[in-house]
């Protein structure tokens, strides 16, 4: 059985960040699934796609580093910024939309920083993806 389609407004979270954050689909393909963009396994371009999860506090982010350092090794966590680099995995291997594996519930993606974005709640409740 399927796992339900990833759309706009799926609801994100990140393992380093402190709130969840909503994915932005640009509606380029023009494939809608209940009435919002359908999203691909690309769409995981930082900001763009992906905003921030509001305070990082991943140790290997510089700026999470250097103000824990300054505060005397207690952790102080700083503004996020999702550094993703590579595509969403695993998506559906069956349904591509514009040529893309479309993403589904499920789908994780790793952010230069150590922390792993999945998505918790994909946007679409009927529509099942292969």
């Amino acid at each position: 059985m399927g796992k339900p389609a990833a759309v706009a407004t799926a609801t994100l979270t990140c393992t380093f960040g402190l709130a969840p954050s909503t994915l932005n689909v640009l509606p380029v393909s023009g494939v809608l699934v209940e009435g919002k963009p359908a999203a691909t396994i690309m769409d995981q371009v930082p900001v763009l796609n992906i905003p921030p999860f509001g305070m990082c506090q991943s140790l290997a982010n510089p700026t999470v580093a250097a103000a824990t350092a300054a505060a005397l090794g207690v952790l102080t966590p700083m503004p996020c910024i999702p550094v993703t680099t590579a595509p969403w995995v695993p998506g559906s291997p069956q349904t591509l939309i514009g040529g893309k594996p479309a993403l589904t519930a499920g789908s994780q993606c790793m952010c230069a920083w150590g922390g792993v974005v999945q998505i918790v709640n994909p946007g679409s409740v009927r529509t099942l993806e292969g």
